[in-house]
């Protein structure tokens, strides 16, 4: 017999057109190409073309028949032995009667020698089931190749989902899950020097049988140097899978956690720093630990005025676009008085200031 399609589509042999379609679009979902990831696509082809085969020989009552009585070789090269005579017609019985039986019932006539076997594209016979689904369901999706249709290429238009179904033959539009959205809370030193999450996610799939299961995978999320919060990172498919409906994009939100020293304004990065009068007056020098761990010195020579801010170049947070670049450090001050003087304090202060001010 050489290859069971039966098997290959985990139906009886008594199975009919409607079991053999809804076998088909279960394995479909599950091995379409397009539905794996790239790592697996080889075998996700190899597969998904197994199953079209197994379904267009299946489905269609001639090649079914002559599979059934004369197995897979003599389907694809056409050679079939000659009929048995009329008089035995009865009792003809080839290796397995019970493969024939369904078609001797249907009185189907011994195939033609001029038979040649023409196998459907995958891609076709996926467009042709999924769209006609769509069409029956009333989703209001295009199912013709008319309008969004180049090149081999469909994507729907209507609806709230962009989606594309590729092949050379018919069209069909299929409902995508709603995306999936998860924060991804990312400190400032993160961010800033960028860095790389291991995410463990859990999600339903169905195996070869149809089977529904929880598989756990590792998704690795880079960070790149200067991103924002809101910035959206997303994993095509790697929701949980549903019968007849397109997996979920998975997508990460970059949040941004509070920072006990600096904070971000857009490119720049803003500190408050307190000082007291004299060192307002008299200077000091300002020992910082930046965002990538490097030591920042910077010296206060000029007197501080209350809401003085003052601006350092380039020590802001990188600019993603822009690869080298940074935004400014904005040092705002916050000059304390003492909250009581002496009298001789306040003598020697107006002995000092007084000449100055």
């Amino acid at each position: 017999m050489g290859v069971d399609y039966y098997n290959i589509l985990k139906v009886n042999r008594n199975a009919s057109e409607d079991d053999l379609k809804k076998a088909y679009k279960r394995l479909a979902m599950i091995w379409h190409p397009d539905k794996n990831p790239a790592t697996k696509r080889s075998e996700a082809e190899a597969k998904f073309k197994r199953i079209s085969e197994a379904y267009d020989v299946l489905s269609d009552p001639l090649k079914r028949q002559i599979y059934d009585l004369y197995g897979e070789e003599a389907l694809k090269s056409g050679q079939f032995p000659p009929p048995p005579p009329a008089s035995s017609s009865n009792s003809f019985t080839p290796s397995s009667s019970s493969r024939a039986s369904h078609f001797r019932q249907n009185n189907h006539n011994h195939p033609s020698s001029s038979f040649r076997f023409n196998p459907r594209d995958a891609e076709d016979i996926y467009a042709e089931i999924f769209g006609s689904e769509s069409a029956s369901s009333g989703s209001g999706r295009s199912s013709s190749r008319g309008r969004g249709y180049r090149d081999g290429f469909f994507r729907a238009t209507n609806g709230t989902s962009d989606f594309s179904v590729h092949g050379s033959g018919g069209s069909g539009a299929q409902r995508k899950a709603n995306a999936v959205e998860n924060l991804l809370p990312c400190s400032l030193e993160d961010l800033c020097k960028g860095i790389k999450k291991k995410m463990k996610i859990s999600r339903n799939v169905y195996d070869s049988f149809g089977k529904s299961r929880t598989v756990e995978e590792i998704l690795t999320i880079e960070i790149k140097p200067g991103w924002k919060k809101g910035t959206k990172i997303t994993f095509p498919d790697k929701g949980n899978q549903e019968p007849g409906v397109i997996p979920a994009d998975l997508i990460f939100v970059v949040d941004e956690k509070p920072h006990a020293v600096y904070k971000r304004d857009g490119n720049d990065l803003v500190l408050n720093q307190e000082i007291t009068l004299l060192e307002a007056l008299t200077g000091k020098v300002l020992d910082l630990t930046t965002l990538d761990g490097r030591n920042l010195m910077i010296p206060l020579t000029e007197i501080i005025k209350p809401g003085a801010e003052m601006v350092v170049q380039n020590e802001g947070m990188p600019i993603s676009k822009e690869p080298g670049k940074k935004g400014n450090l904005r040092i705002k001050f916050d000059v304390q008085y003492p909250s009581r003087l002496t009298a001789e304090q306040k003598t020697d202060l107006r002995r000092v200031l007084g000449g100055i001010l």
